[in-house]
């Protein structure tokens, strides 16, 4: 049977946090062989490695790196040198390795006679289920999403006209005046985030543009959330729509067909149970109000209006991982956290998209999202 492999750093490669619950910045290898669990690591991460359960930990210099440093090599090929020299210590002669295993390393250890394979399935495999430290996170997470959708919503409530414009206590209402307070409670949840949508008008309806500029009164506010806890370094993922004044006709259709699109997919999750088959039932719901989707568009072509994206996926070390839940597909397993995000869109005009993070079961889901779908402010 061939190991595992994985070389990175735990901020990172979500391969290696998974199996290392730290933040560890530095290159280290993790090795999992016949289920015992190693890894190979400066000596000042030794004892924190150790503390966090069955995995041994081995520093450094176990594997010559003294030794290497003093005959001049570099910090790269003395760690290269290292991980092969461990390699052979623990029997290692074939090993599975993720997709972004790095090459000059794998390339070494092909020189010293290990035979690399990759099968990011088997890495994926072993992530989906979600480990309580994992679920915690992620529950950390949502409660900072929802933190920050709340912060959104009411910075817009107090939105007023100002000499033509929407302002708030005298600042014009714009989406950087709105992201600014949902990181401000990001942070307040201890959770943080590279980026966030809070996309207006027409840029709702422009796949992930981030959003810009001024907000206007009866044009679409798609927000969409993804914060990382800091403790488990793991995400949450949530949307909700918003329209500040008068709601046109047509986006007020679009929320009702995209809340009853969420309410009868997430009635339909449970493990054993097809992404693709929740899929194309949100598609057959939307095509019957006459709106084309991902399954009904021609081959070849490129869908920019209707149902264009997929329903869902998992969440966790990434804001996406598997499952899949469109056209590509997984089966759903208990212990999978996954977002269900139907939407409606016009190229030029808007959208809506109403998004909530759910885990699976052993008998159906638990919805672990907290916050009204109301649209109007």
């Amino acid at each position: 049977m061939s190991a595992l492999l994985v070389v990175g750093d735990t901020f990172r490669i979500p391969e290696l946090r998974h199996e290392v619950p730290l933040g560890v910045p530095d290159q280290f290898l993790f090795a999992e062989v016949d289920r015992s669990r190693h890894v190979v690591v400066t000596s000042f991460e030794v004892d924190r490695i150790v503390a966090t359960g069955d995995i041994t930990a081995h520093a450094f210099e176990e594997y010559g790196y003294d030794g290497l440093i003093a005959q001049g090599l570099s910090h790269d090929l003395t760690l290269r040198e290292v991980f092969a020299h461990a390699c052979a210590a623990l029997g290692i002669r074939a090993a599975r390795v993720p997709d972004a295993f790095p090459l000059a390393v794998a390339e070494r250890l092909r020189e010293a006679g290990v035979e690399i394979a990759a099968d990011q399935a088997v890495f994926d495999d072993r992530r989906r289920v979600k480990n309580v430290a994992e679920l915690a996170g992620i529950r950390r997470a949502q409660r900072a999403a929802e933190a920050g959708m709340r912060a959104c919503a009411d910075l817009l409530t107090r939105a007023e006209r100002s000499n033509g414009h929407l302002a708030v206590e005298g600042e014009p209402l714009t989406v950087e005046l709105v992201k600014l307070r949902v990181e401000e409670a990001f942070l307040r949840h201890g959770s943080t985030a590279d980026d966030f949508i809070v996309a207006r008008g027409e840029q709702a309806a422009a796949g992930h543009d981030t959003g810009s500029g001024p907000i206007a009164p009866g044009e679409s506010i798609v927000v969409d959330l993804w914060p990382r806890d800091r403790e488990s370094a793991c995400f949450a993922d949530m949307t909700r729509t918003f329209v500040l004044g008068e709601v046109p006709d047509e986006l007020r259709s679009y929320h009702r067909l995209t809340r009853e699109a969420l309410d009868l997919a997430i009635a339909m999750l449970r493990p054993g149970v097809a992404g693709a088959d929740v899929y194309g039932a949100v598609c057959e719901h939307f095509e019957a109000a006459g709106y084309p989707t991902g399954r009904s568009k021609a081959e070849g072509t490129v869908l920019q209006d209707g149902f264009f994206h997929g329903l869902g996926h998992g969440v966790g070390l990434n804001v996406h991982e598997r499952p899949r839940l469109g056209r590509f597909t997984d089966n759903l397993v208990a212990g999978d956290v996954v977002t269900i995000e139907p939407g409606l869109y016009r190229k030029g005009y808007g959208g809506v998209r109403l998004e909530d993070l759910l885990l699976i079961t052993d008998d159906g889901c638990e919805n672990l999202t907290d916050f009204p779908y109301d649209m109007e402010l």
